[in-house]
């Protein structure tokens, strides 16, 4: 009888990406997913620390299995990603003394594999099986469960980050910046595809200074576009970018490249210039405005979308005011909006009094928040009437739900089987987080993403790890 693993994942999307080399290395030894953590004999942790409350997340996680290992001795318990980090794991191994194996972040598997040799003996059968799901599959083997499964995959291109902001724990804990070479990415991108994946999202602290710690080497732009001449593949997307770093051969690789979707993932964070200083971006609120300027000029059917954190240490009203002005002024399509916290180890948390005040961040957060529902049901009426590509994700309350070129959640109705196709549909509503209406039969042949033509898919549905 095969054993089984179970992942329990948060945090960002690299964090997915991670989880699933991991379960591969499992697979290739045999062992199956199972959505029950009980019945699980490897329970693998991916873990994040972007916020305390992350943190705090994963160490009651660890507690709660604390009596399930007592109960049941045999199974492995393994933690990776952040919260372990690349400086050592000491006083994790002191507090969590049950933990078979501590990984750090973009881990391969590899230790937890080397531990599971040590202490199982692997039959012929389970050593057969994995070299033959290798000479199948290829580099990269999706685990069963999203095997000819999984609509759009994330891959990480850069790991770690080198540009240390004042409020973020990243670089401590996941270490300095590594680009993967471009024929390992692309190796990655042709298997998925084999196995199914229609989109891939390209994933770094910093996207776009891939290829900075290689001279002479490619960029992103360089990467975009040996991925975009991958056959099969239906949609490429990247993030998270920085301003510093999104330079026009990238905005106009995005623009060219027919299977590169329009949507850019660029954050300002304040727009105030000191709170900006303070918080080490190395930009201007004006730069923000140029390089707005510049994504729309060279992408005119663009989407950006932004993150913000209200409440940094020191931000007065008037600075405060000035986000809630640019924003206004910009009118992006999405932000990704959080309140400051600090973060123990970072400069911010080192150096400044986190003194204002929860009362105020809330206040603040709820301002741009209401600001961005005006905002977004605006820019989504737009919509009204037009006829939108959508790849098709899942089936949801029995509604179909997918994506446009520019990442707008669309529902619709069909009783069609029409996971993972791109499907012309009719806008007939319209609110400030998601549209809907009704598919559009097209005859066969090429369709059209976003102005730009595309192989039409045949269908598949999407599960993620559990």
């Amino acid at each position: 009888m095969n054993k089984t693993y179970h992942f329990w994942i948060t945090g960002c999307q690299m964090n997915y990406a991670d989880a699933r080399r991991v379960a591969t290395e499992l697979e290739k030894i045999g062992y199956r997913a199972t959505p029950q953590l009980e019945d699980a004999d490897v329970v693998v942790l991916e873990t994040c620390t972007v916020r305390q409350q992350s943190e705090d997340k994963a160490y009651n996680k660890l507690d709660n299995l604390r009596p399930l290992k007592e109960q049941n001795p045999d199974m492995t318990i393994a933690v990776m990603g952040c919260v372990v980090g690349v400086r050592g794991n000491e006083a994790l191994e002191k507090r969590f003394p049950f933990v078979d194996v501590f990984m750090e972040p973009s881990t391969d598997g590899i230790p937890l594999v080397s531990h599971l040799r040590q202490g199982e003996d692997l039959t012929l059968e389970q050593e057969m099986t994995a070299q033959r799901h290798a000479w199948q599959d290829g580099e990269v083997i999706l685990p069963t469960d999203q095997r000819g499964q999984l609509v759009s995959a994330p891959v990480s291109i850069v790991y770690g980050c080198s540009h240390a902001c004042s409020f973020c724990i990243i670089p401590q804990r996941r270490g300095i910046e590594r680009s993967r070479p471009v024929g390992e990415v692309a190796a990655e991108v042709r298997s998925l595809v084999a196995q199914g994946v229609k989109e891939v999202v390209l994933l770094g602290q910093i996207v776009d200074r891939y290829g900075y710690d290689v001279p002479g080497g490619p960029d992103l732009a360089d990467l975009l576009r040996v991925i975009n001449g991958i056959d099969g593949l239906q949609r490429i997307r990247f993030l998270t970018s920085h301003p510093n770093y999104m330079t026009d051969k990238i905005l106009r690789a995005v623009a060219d490249l027919p299977k590169v979707m329009p949507q850019i993932e660029v954050p300002i964070q304040a727009g105030d210039d000191e709170v900006l200083r303070e918080m080490k971006r190395g930009y201007t609120a004006d730069d923000y405005r140029r390089l707005v300027s510049r994504i729309r000029q060279i992408i005119p059917d663009v989407a950006i979308h932004n993150d913000v954190i209200v409440g940094f240490p020191g931000e007065t009203d008037a600075q405060f005011q000035k986000t809630y002005d640019i924003l206004q002024e910009l009118e992006l399509d999405k932000i990704h909006l959080a309140r400051y916290s600090p973060r123990p180890g970072t400069v911010s948390a080192r150096r400044m009094s986190d003194d204002v005040s929860d009362e105020e961040k809330r206040r603040r957060f709820h301002s741009i928040e209401d600001l961005q529902k005006e905002i977004s049901e605006r820019k989504m009426a737009r919509w009204m009437g037009e006829t939108v590509e959508v790849l098709v994700e899942e089936q949801q309350k029995g509604r179909w739900r997918g994506r446009t070129p520019q990442s707008k959640l669309v529902f619709f109705d069909d009783p069609r089987d029409l996971k993972g196709e791109l499907v012309q549909v009719r806008i007939l509503h319209t609110g400030p987080w998601s549209m809907s209406g009704v598919a559009v039969d097209r005859p066969a042949g090429d369709r059209v993403s976003g102005g730009k033509e595309t192989a039409v898919s045949p269908s598949i549905p999407l599960t993620l790890v559990s």
